[in-house]
């Protein structure tokens, strides 16, 4: 009798540390890193790309740019060295999406506020509106950080230009240089790369765009 239940012990013992083993390799499975996407144009909807570059599947990155912020500061690619950075498209006298967008991006900036490197970068669409003395005054408005988050203008081409052959952003609207901008938030790498799309109006879109940050951080920690 009692050798029966010193052998079931036994039994129970192995059973157990062979259950543990299994319960860790299926949670690390499922833990495991995984990086995210690099975008190309190819992969994204047409309408949103740049006919001339509609068909690139490799090397993307934003182009270098020369735009200028909400206290009349150049804002280039130098500002945005060795940084992660969610980049979108507005204008200040929207009333339908925009108000929303920018309301998510304030909450970005409240999650990244202490996180050195992490901005952001809001471009008008109407930069025959939205002039320094606007974007200053909007920014006040929605409580912008100037060191975290820069509201930018300057030349329509080269604005239009970035939209849909950098960013991949907005829709032509079919006069020239004319935007129409989509609730689309970009999370941009270290290198100038794409790694992601959302909705800047959906809060469930924000909370991935959050967990996608800490997902792309993580390259940088190896």
């Amino acid at each position: 009798m009692f050798s029966f239940f010193k052998e079931y012990k036994k039994f129970a013992v192995v059973f157990a540390i062979i259950s543990i083993i299994i319960i860790v390799i299926i949670y690390n499975t499922l833990n495991v890193y995984k990086p995210l996407p690099v975008y190309q144009p190819a992969m994204v909807s047409t309408e949103l790309v740049d006919s001339t570059i509609q068909h690139q599947k490799k090397y993307h990155k934003i182009a270098d740019f020369k735009l200028i912020n909400q206290n009349g500061k150049t804002i280039t690619q130098n500002d945005y060295k060795d940084k992660i950075y969610v980049a979108d498209f507005f204008f200040t006298t929207c009333q339908t999406i925009c108000p929303i967008m920018t309301g998510h991006m304030a909450q970005i900036q409240k999650e990244i506020i202490n996180d050195n490197d992490i901005m952001l970068l809001s471009h008008t669409v109407t930069p025959d509106i939205d002039t320094v003395a606007q974007l200053k005054r909007y920014a006040k408005s929605k409580n912008v950080n100037d060191a975290k988050w820069n509201l930018v203008t300057g030349d329509k081409k080269q604005i239009y230009e970035l939209a849909r052959k950098s960013y991949l952003a907005v829709k032509d609207n079919g006069d020239a240089f004319d935007m129409i901008h989509t609730e689309n938030f970009m999370l941009i790498d270290k290198k100038k790369q794409i790694r992601g799309f959302y909705d800047g109006t959906n809060k469930e879109d924000i909370e991935r765009l959050l967990a996608d940050i800490k997902i792309l951080k993580k390259e940088y920690q190896k």
